[in-house]
């Protein structure tokens, strides 16, 4: 299958490049406008050395090809009877180093770069080198062009992660709790950890999940596991010192923030999960 045409100017020539076979074929038709008509390319083709090219090519590049019908072309080639059209070399033979397309304004002879440079060197040795370069340089500026289109893709990849992680921290990090939720003692001090870590208690998110099998801390990533176990300790010792609730509930929620954003960063504890 082809896709849309691309072109390069030669001497003030321009030429079409189509792509086919995952690979580009230049118009040969095209190359010959400043040379004479399509009798060119018949006298080029039915030349037993342009021959012999064509079919070493085709025995490299295209297992398909019928040696057969290459070796009868070849041993009529220089007689004067013989003939030879690119659309009947592609249909004998099975080639597919040159294509044959039909159509007033899109048809033509087109053939694969290593076949349209040596077609060049037939025409003009001057021809052929400024050929490849204008055909170089519409690589060139290809890859270039998707050098940028893959740099954009991955800053976009970049800038996408980013959006990704935000979004986990967003959900991991706990809350910062508000007043009247500081304000509220609870009875259970267990509950009292829940909050500071998940910003609700065990209740609460029952009723949030109510088909979830375990309870909030079965949820619980391995982060807010190793958090749960430091505001343990942490709590103990703020018992100790006489904190009321509410003030401790504010301490342990302000340290469950500081080591949830620390631990989601730790390369060591990822190895964990």
């Amino acid at each position: 299958m082809t896709t849309k045409n691309k072109k390069i100017t030669v001497k003030g020539t321009e030429i079409r490049i189509v792509s086919a076979n995952n690979t580009d074929y230049i118009s040969l038709t095209d190359m010959i406008k400043s040379f004479g008509d399509e009798t060119i390319i018949y006298n080029w083709i039915r030349n037993r050395n342009t021959i012999e090219f064509l079919g070493i090519w085709e025995q490299i590049y295209n297992p398909s090809f019928k040696p057969l019908e290459f070796e009868r072309f070849k041993t009529q080639a220089g007689l004067n009877s013989f003939s030879l059209s690119p659309k009947k070399w592609i249909e004998a033979t099975g080639a597919t180093g040159l294509i044959s397309k039909a159509g007033r304004y899109g048809g033509g002879t087109f053939a694969h770069k290593d076949i349209a440079f040596e077609f060049g060197s037939w025409l003009s040795p001057e021809f052929k080198l400024y050929l490849i370069k204008e055909f170089q340089r519409l690589k060139e500026d290809e890859t270039d062009r998707l050098n940028l289109e893959w740099n954009l893709q991955r800053t976009l990849a970049k800038i996408n992660y980013r959006i990704h992680t935000d979004a986990i921290k967003e959900k991991l990090i706990p809350p910062t709790l508000s007043k009247s939720k500081i304000s509220f003692t609870y009875a259970n001090e267990a509950d009292l950890l829940n909050v500071a870590l998940f910003g609700k208690t065990a209740k609460e998110w029952r009723d949030e999940n109510p088909t979830a099998k375990g309870n909030i801390r079965d949820d619980a990533s391995i982060e807010q596991l190793v958090v749960l176990s430091n505001l343990e300790s942490i709590n103990s010792v703020l018992i100790h010192q006489g904190l009321r609730q509410s003030e401790r509930l504010q301490q342990l929620n302000t340290i469950a923030i500081t080591q949830m954003k620390s631990l989601l960063g730790n390369k060591d504890l990822k190895k964990l999960k």
